[in-house]
Order: structure tokens, then sequence, then C-alpha cells
């Protein structure tokens, strides 16, 4: 018998959905608020690792995530020069297990309504435009406040609300959110015909240029410079800003700057991380994703580490008889070294780029895929 009965949770992104699918599908009662009006994600793409699809699959979205999304096994490394020269080609590790790909690239909108379609299946009460005024535990429940002025008392509430989460300071957590020191420019478009996996360019202006295909008619573009603040450019300010930066790279880059011509579709954005030490809990109030960790996406583990939490999470709710101190020491035995040194690993790629320093690179991501292939 699970651990709890009913649940609330707050904020609807990977973390947050993936708690619910696999709560609900376990016969536990599950209340989503979402403080959005309607299903949304913020950003235009996301690469998917391996044991990322492999947590799609225990989600019982993985077929349709993938006649979605773009999958690949290849990363390519381009040269900042006139023709964007191939230098190398680099098999991606299989770290969800030889039944997925390496990697796929997705729409996160999309993926978002994946997830929120196969919440609704298993029973999951979505409500939009919510979220909470008020927690307040009384044992062995949490007394929850809504916007709404409607009330509920919940035997759990999971803080997935991301990384700058109302659920932690409710809870009186003092977080820093650092900078890392990068900002990143991204848009949507149409995929070239010759763009068929995420190709990086290293150099150049920028520290890093590239795109990943998002499904067999779109991409996902992007630009690494330093952070600035460009909050008071217009959005079509931002689209030349992108535009221009994207002049020193070729080949499929030539191609893809053609289609950039939609303002709505560039966006602006700094790497920021942070890793709340543990305990993640406050008694039954829970943060899990990006509201306890959060790291730039220098490896493309972000997504997967909010899923992971979700699984391990659920898991460990559905097998024990009470929400208890040994439920809290495994969950947090199992994910907070783990996200702990994918966000440390994230951030020391980054500070190498900064440096313009060549780094460990082979060993780093070796460790990180041997770490994460082995399932959470």
């Amino acid at each position: 018998m699970p651990a709890v009965k009913n649940v609330l949770i707050v904020g609807s992104g990977l973390a947050g959905a993936g708690a619910a699918v696999h709560l609900a599908s376990a016969g536990v009662a599950v209340d989503l608020v979402e403080i959005e009006p309607q299903v949304t994600a913020l950003g235009s793409g996301i690469t998917l690792q391996g044991n990322a699809l492999r947590e799609l699959d225990r989600l019982g979205v993985w077929e349709r995530a993938s006649e979605r999304g773009y999958s690949f096994d290849v990363t390519g490394i381009r040269a900042p020069d006139p023709y964007g020269t191939v230098l190398f080609e680099v098999p991606d590790a299989k770290t969800g297990g030889p039944d997925y790909p390496a990697a796929m690239g997705m729409s996160r909108p999309e993926l978002a309504r994946i997830l929120h379609d196969r919440a609704r299946e298993v029973g999951v009460k979505i409500r939009y435009g919510m979220t909470f005024t008020e927690l307040r535990q009384d044992d062995p429940e949490v007394a929850v406040t809504f916007s709404d002025e409607s009330a509920g008392r919940y035997d759990l509430v999971i803080g997935a609300d991301g990384i700058r989460s109302s659920t932690r300071r409710a809870l009186g957590i003092d977080l820093e959110t650092k900078s890392v020191g990068m900002g990143i420019w991204r848009s949507f478009g149409p995929r070239p015909a010759g763009v068929t996996r995420t190709d990086l360019y290293y150099g150049g202006p920028s520290y890093i240029a590239g795109y990943c295909p998002t499904s067999e008619d779109s991409l996902y573009a992007y630009i690494v410079e330093d952070a600035q603040d460009r909050s008071t450019l217009t959005p079509e300010q931002q689209l030349a800003v992108m535009r221009d930066l994207s002049q020193a790279y070729h080949g499929p880059w030539d191609e893809i700057r053609e289609t950039l011509t939609d303002p709505s579709r560039v966006h602006y954005t700094w790497f920021e991380t942070h890793v709340l030490a543990p305990p993640w809990n406050r008694g039954r109030v829970v943060l899990i994703g990006d509201a306890a960790h959060t790291c730039p996406p220098t490896i493309a583990q972000g997504g997967a580490q909010a899923l992971e939490d979700a699984a391990v999470l659920t898991e460990l709710l559905i097998t024990h008889d009470a929400v208890d101190q040994d439920l809290w020491d495994e969950f947090h035995a199992r994910r907070v070294g783990r996200a702990k040194t994918v966000v440390d690993a994230s951030n020391q790629l980054a500070a190498w780029q900064l440096a313009r320093e060549q780094g460990d690179i082979p060993g780093l991501m070796r460790t990180i895929t041997m770490l994460v292939s082995r399932p959470a």
C-alpha cells in the first residue's frame, strides 16, 4: 500500500508531470496545479539524453515522444570557418541502454503536451492558472489554501515549480541561484535537410553555436555568449543580435540564418545554477527538479535529472508504508549526490569554456556517462 493516498504537486514541468503520472498510475489521488493558464514550456527545444528517454518509457509516453521528436546517435564538431568544416564526429553514449537512441531533440511545448495528456489519462486532476497561497503542515497532513480561495488537505506536497520556486520560498529556504557567466540565444524554426543531429561550433565571437533537430520539420538553434543585460532590447533588436552573432558560423548555419525572421521565436536567458543541500524536504513538503538543483545545459542533463527525481521519489512513496525518515534518507541517498555531480560537471565545463581552457573534457564526460547510464 502506498505511503500516501493523496498528493498535491505544484508545477507541471518535467519533474511535476512525471511525478503526477507515476503516482496516479499507482492509484494515488493527484492534484496538479500550474500557475500558467495553459500547457506551456519556456524555451524552444530540448535535448534529451538516453537516460531521459528511459524515463519517458517508464511514464508510458516513449512511443508518442519518439514519433514527434528527432533521434540521433552522433554529435558533430564543426569549425567556425567560412565552410563550417566538420572537424570530427563523436558517437554519443546510449545512457538509456541499447533499446533507446543516444539522444533526441524535441519541442519543449510538444513534450509538455504529451506529458499532460498522459497525466489526464491516468486520472491526474490538473488546474491551470492556479497556485497555492498558504501551506500549513498539520501532521500527518499539509493544509493548503489556493489562489482561488479553495482549500485542500494532502498527505504530501511536491514542489516542482522551477528555478525560482514559490514552494521553496514558502518553506523559508534561502537558496542562492548564481549566474554561471554565460547567456544563451535560442531560436526555433524549420529544419534544413542537412541537419540530422546536433552540431557544435566552438570558438569564433561566441563560446558555442549549435543546433539540434526537434522533428522532421523543425530544429532549435542556439548561440552562447557572455552573460549580458539584454532586457532593454525590443524583440526586433533581439532578433537582429542573434542574426548578427550567427554571421560567424557557416555550413547549415547559412540556411538557419535565413529562417531567423520572426522575433517571437528568439529568446535570451542566462545560464544559472544552484544545488540545495539536503534535506530537500521540510516535513511533508519536498522539492524536486529545478526547485532543488539546476545547471547550465552544457551536458544536456537538466531534463533527465528532473525526470529521475520524479521517478525515484514516487517509487519510494509507492513501495514504502509511511512517509518517514527512512523514506527521506533513501531518497536523498539516491538523488542528492547524483544530481550534484551532474551540476558540478555542467558548471566545470562552462568554466573551462569561459576561460578558453581545454580541460579534461573526455574524462569529465566519461564520468557523467558512467553515472547516468546506471538507473537512478
